[in-house]
């Protein structure tokens, strides 16, 4: 893994100065200037969400945790990499998961679980008078089985598959239960804690799906993921993803000509896909990442497909852009069919991936908490963003939910070469911390910014 030679190293020139002795403690960390920017420009805030804020982070609990959070911060870091070494594949996330539920339960939540679909949850309850708000990071990475996940230090740098991408989230959320189990803060609104499966690749957000399936009764949502903090999420980019299958007769490559080959249909289809025309605004995209087909040089391929990722900001417009995909698909098909003298072809569209356009309003408590959270520790708030997320789903849901950072620096995600270097990095769950806390009220200081849904 590493040593504590080594953490030191890169930990002195980030403003940490770490004492090598048996426990490793922070005895000091340079703060970004509190407020250097004022008030957020992005998002406008109003008076009552402004003073409610204000109760919060003047409460003597609430500072003495946001205090705890940043001594803590090394030791968080060593969980950071005891987690990323932990392989977790795709639809593999088990070994994690449950040295996760381990985590959780040392921290206080006793009676957390494992459930049905793979996710981590664990619940913090309120005084039962105020909202459900969920906060979780994704346990799962891109990575296949027997990547080598070990913690290498280089040139000031941390590198391993999934450091950033999201271990860097899930240690963040450790940090926040553990110090608000030790805080004697207690919330009016109930907290729900989830490493959760199935974010990336063809996980097709099953985790957070599951979760709002069995708990309906959800009012908010952040999801942390990723390292730097310089952006709030508030929309998620929709996707749509098939397989276009191809099937025919086949045959002999001379004994049989004149039969349709479903490898020409495809590379028609392939032709035709490629030349559709899609908006720039809102952004539009498709690519084919995937072809298969056939059994060998010398016949008519009885089958192939392909694979389609098409992507939108706007649901009319992905709507759009999958109508056309099949349309050509079947003209190209119709063309083959009628090319040959026995045309036998047929497509069909299989669904292997759907992540629902949504969007947070700006104006919306969760966005304006966020804001207020990154000027309160000094953070620059740089873009309010979309992008394709676990937020996705409960904003289609009309659920106001964001993604924010974990806290750090980091580069390479998806990539063998992911790196992570700790700048700054408790910034991510005091981020978190003030949020929730916002959100969901602290008994006798404030009452909830987030209203209760209904449902």
């Amino acid at each position: 893994m590493f040593s504590r030679k080594e953490l030191g190293q890169v930990m002195r020139p980030l403003n940490f100065s770490i004492s090598l002795g048996t426990k490793i403690s922070a005895t000091m960390i340079v703060l970004l200037c509190n407020s250097c920017w004022g008030q957020q420009e992005l998002v406008s805030v109003s008076d009552e969400i402004s003073e409610s804020f204000k109760r919060i982070t003047t409460d003597i609990k609430v500072q003495a945790s946001l205090k705890r959070i940043l001594e803590i911060e090394p030791n968080t870091i060593r969980e950071q990499f005891r987690i990323t070494e932990i392989p977790a594949p795709p639809f593999k996330e088990q070994e994690r998961a449950a040295y996760y539920l381990n985590q959780m339960r040392s921290r206080g939540l006793e009676d957390a679980y494992i459930d049905e679909e793979g996710n981590v949850i664990g619940i913090r309850k309120g005084t039962g008078e105020g909202p459900s708000f969920l906060i979780s990071a994704h346990l799962d990475t891109v990575f296949p089985e027997g990547v080598d996940t070990t913690v290498k230090l280089r040139g000031g740098r941390y590198y391993a598959p999934g450091i950033g991408d999201d271990t860097r989230g899930l240690a963040a959320l450790l940090s926040v239960i553990d110090v608000l189990h030790q805080s004697g803060i207690k919330t009016v609104g109930d907290i729900i804690f989830a490493g959760n499966v199935g974010e990336e690749g063809t996980g097709d957000l099953r985790g957070v799906k599951a979760i709002f399936r069995d708990h309906p009764y959800i009012d908010g949502y952040v999801s942390i993921d990723g390292t730097l903090m310089r952006r709030i999420t508030n929309g998620g980019t929709g996707s749509r993803r098939f397989e276009f299958n191809f099937t025919g007769p086949g045959g002999h490559s001379f004994g049989a000509f004149g039969r349709a080959s479903a490898i020409h249909a495809m590379g028609r289809a392939i032709a035709k896909i490629s030349d559709l025309k899609t908006p720039r605004f809102p952004k539009t995209t498709f690519t084919i990442g995937t072809v298969r087909g056939g059994t060998s040089v010398n016949s008519i391929a009885a089958d192939a497909a392909f694979a389609i990722d098409m992507r939108s900001n706007d649901p009319d417009e992905l709507a759009r852009l999958e109508s056309r995909a099949k349309e050509a698909a079947q003209e190209a098909v119709s063309e083959e069919n009628a090319r040959w003298d026995n045309g036998q072809i047929f497509v069909e569209f299989n669904l292997i991936g759907d992540r629902p356009v949504g969007k947070t309003s700006p104006d919306s408590p969760i966005v304006q908490v966020a804001a207020l959270s990154f000027d309160e520790l000094g953070i620059e708030l740089q873009e309010l963003g979309t992008s394709s997320t676990d937020s996705n789903l409960p904003m289609s849901l009309n659920i106001p939910a964001i993604t924010i950072a974990g806290g750090g620096n980091g580069g390479g995600a998806h990539s063998p070469g992911e790196w992570f270097i700790p700048t700054n990095s408790h910034l991510g769950p005091q981020t978190a911390l003030l949020i929730m806390l916002s959100l969901v009220g602290i008994d006798g200081v404030s009452q909830p910014l987030l209203k209760e849904l209904g449902n």
